[in-house]
């Protein structure tokens, strides 16, 4: 059954994702540190289904905190991990990945990257529908 999204997480939803164009379904992103903050912490939405593209941070590492839902994350060349709230995922410097929500549930995850100057998102193609239809 889907959880009303105002509900899956204590954090803010935030607004439709300013890079939906990267994300198969729906998504929202709240901010929650200021623009002179030394780290980004946001907290991402996912509806059920919803998944970013496979991506790489250039740079500058980044680490997901679930809070709510259950969701995926999976980096290239291995296994898919289910995740739940209170997971956290360290994802390595230059690592190819995506996550997102279960086909059944909305998922949140806080997303904290220090801010670097040098830092850069590369976006990659989307997760294609037979790889996240066999997840279980």
């Amino acid at each position: 059954m889907e959880k009303d999204v105002r509900k899956v997480s204590p954090f803010e939803v935030g607004d439709v994702n300013p890079v939906a164009q990267y994300f198969t379904g729906q998504s929202f992103l709240a901010a929650l540190t200021g623009p002179d903050a030394q780290t980004d912490i946001a907290n991402v939405t996912f509806e059920p289904g919803c998944r970013n593209n496979w991506h790489v941070h250039h740079g500058c590492q980044q680490i997901l905190v679930c809070v709510g839902g259950e969701g995926w994350y999976q980096e290239w060349g291995k296994e898919a991990v289910r995740l739940k709230p209170g997971d956290v995922i360290e994802i390595p410097l230059d690592t190819k990945h995506w996550h997102g929500a279960a086909k059944d549930s909305w998922f949140a995850h806080l997303s904290v990257m220090s801010r670097l100057a040098e830092g850069s998102h590369e976006w990659l193609e989307p997760v294609d529908d037979e790889t996240y239809n066999a997840l279980k």
